[in-house]
């Protein structure tokens, strides 16, 4: 997995990315008619029912605009809100809270979105021993944002991107002539890179799993689209040999019998992909 610095970076490329795209040269709107010597406040209101999420973000965001406004946190990433909740208030020079307003929403909503899914996903697996994945199917450059939102909601991240974790699909193996060549192939690149990177492999069938079983250093088996009985079979077949993981257009309604087939961990592009933001507005004090 990626490192604190590492995600910090990321952090930091998002916003100053952000801002660019949205405030190019200048906040005209505001320029135009707000003195920059006006200080306001404003409060963030919570106007739907979840998860909150991205109030650390939303307080990098405002330091990074103008370092002197002053963030008021009233309530807490991860907790659950309500129609009519303030999370926070925000003071400053109303030209930079208005510079930041709109990324704050856009981020928060999302993240919020994101956390009340993965939450509810979490509920659904209540009792069991599973624990709840994202995947890469993220949105393109706010990554880090979607992976933050889903570990707020009580998920666990799967690999950042394709540098922090060895992943062989069936694209993977079928171009490597097969299992056994690609996991070889695999513990030979790590050795020959000095790469310390966990490895995950991906079976299609119960040959597969046996396969697999057959070669030791794997991490953790992708046991992908079997149904409930074959999945029991899966992770009987693997004991205590290494981790297991259920996939393939698993919802809501499926998730927690696969749960109950015994397997560690359930992976969900959901997650991430098929959310609706929740609705959240600044507005001035």
């Amino acid at each position: 997995m990626i490192t604190k610095t590492q995600f910090d970076k990321e952090i930091a490329l998002i916003i100053a990315n952000a801002i660019r795209e949205d405030v190019g040269d200048g906040d005209h709107s505001s320029l135009a008619c707000i003195p920059d010597t006006v200080v306001g406040k404003a409060k963030l209101l919570v106007k739907d029912e979840g998860i909150l999420a991205g109030v650390a973000f939303a307080q990098r965001v405002f330091a990074y605009v103008d370092p002197e406004m002053q963030v008021e946190v009233l309530i807490e990433d991860g907790t659950k809100v309500s129609h009519g909740d303030i999370a926070f208030y925000v003071t400053g020079r109303s030209q930079s809270i208005l510079k930041a307003e709109r990324l704050v929403l856009n981020a928060m909503q999302r993240m919020s979105a994101i956390a009340t899914k993965t939450h509810h996903f979490v509920q659904l697996l209540a009792g069991t021993d599973t624990k709840i994945l994202d995947t890469r199917k993220t949105t393109p450059g706010i990554r880090a944002l979607e992976k933050w939102a889903v570990t707020i909601g009580g998920g666990e991240n799967h690999r950042f991107a394709l540098y922090d974790m060895i992943m062989l699909k069936d694209n993977h193996i079928d171009f490597a002539g097969g299992i056994t060549k690609a996991i070889e192939k695999t513990k030979a690149y790590l050795a020959a890179t000095n790469r310390d990177l966990k490895i995950i492999v991906e079976a299609r069938n119960l040959d597969e799993i046996a396969e697999i079983l057959q070669t030791p250093g794997v991490y953790r088996i992708l046991i992908d689209n079997f149904n409930y009985e074959d999945t029991k079979k899966a992770v009987a077949m693997i004991g205590d040999t290494c981790l297991t993981e259920s996939s393939g257009g698993i919802n809501e309604h499926t998730i927690r019998a696969y749960a109950e087939c015994g397997v560690d961990y359930i992976s969900s592009g959901a997650l991430t992909h098929s959310v609706y933001n929740l609705d959240l507005s600044l507005k001035a004090v």
